[in-house]
């Protein structure tokens, strides 16, 4: 069994194709999407329509549930562009809108299976509470998610892949070259985002979970970010540090 684990695609169009077309190429038999498929970028509807025929699973990321409630905590661009995807999230024929909506309503905070729990922000809070690197230094903070983690918690949510262990370490990718073996021990595991990195490598990210060789496989994956970007600064809603940002990764 192997699965392809991406989280916050955030409307980036061109870097979901580009992370699709390299999962094709991975012998992976389901796809599981940790949240925030919408927000931030230029092409939600399309972002939504590849994820629910591609992912088996979705869970419900902040950007999610702020398009269908009202956002909390949102700052000004964040906010202005969540109101612009909700009215693009209700362009087409009625069917399709509601079916954009179903799927986004009925969506799960979390996901346990067996030893392995799936969410988008932390196993404290599924949805909305952010694990930086620099918790680590924050011993009870640590304390408190790894004793809600049944073995091992695969989230997004803060754009920056990377693996928690309770000895209150952070391993980057590069540190272990992109393959990390899962033993007894409990982690916390970032896949980091497939639209919008934020850790100085605007490759989009992906994971691969490998159940049988228990071992987990970073994927950064070039593509045409300079399309996405030239999208962005066309839609006045959008502002344009949210495609300038793709091209650094911060």
């Amino acid at each position: 069994m192997r699965q392809a684990l991406i989280s916050d695609i955030h409307g980036n169009l061109e870097a979901l194709q580009a992370v699709l077309a390299d999962i094709a190429t991975q012998s992976v038999d389901e796809v599981v999407c940790l949240g925030d498929v919408v927000g931030y970028g230029p092409n939600p509807n399309e972002c939504l329509e590849l994820v629910m025929r591609k992912a088996s699973r979705t869970i419900l990321g902040n950007h999610d549930q702020a398009a269908l409630f009202d956002p909390d905590g949102f700052n000004p661009v964040a906010l202005r562009a969540i109101y612009w995807t909700r009215d693009q999230l209700n362009l087409g024929n009625k069917q399709v809108v509601n079916r954009r909506w179903d799927f986004i309503s009925e969506l799960a905070r979390s996901h346990l299976n067996d030893k392995f729990l799936f969410v988008h922000g932390s196993p404290r809070d599924p949805t909305n509470e952010y694990v930086f690197p620099e918790t680590i230094y924050d011993k009870n903070k640590i304390d408190s998610m790894f004793q809600r983690v049944p073995q091992y918690c695969f989230q997004g949510h803060t754009h920056m892949p990377g693996i928690f262990t309770p000895d209150l370490e952070f391993i980057r990718p590069s540190q272990c070259d992109y393959v990390f073996p899962l033993g007894k021990e409990k982690l916390m595991i970032n896949v980091g985002s497939v639209g919008q990195p934020r850790d100085e490598d605007n490759r989009a990210c992906y994971v691969v979970l490998d159940y049988e060789a228990k071992r987990i496989y970073y994927r950064r994956v070039d593509y045409p970010f300079e399309d996405t970007i030239g999208k962005i600064y066309a839609t006045g809603e959008l502002d344009d540090m949210l495609g300038d940002r793709l091209r650094t990764g911060r």
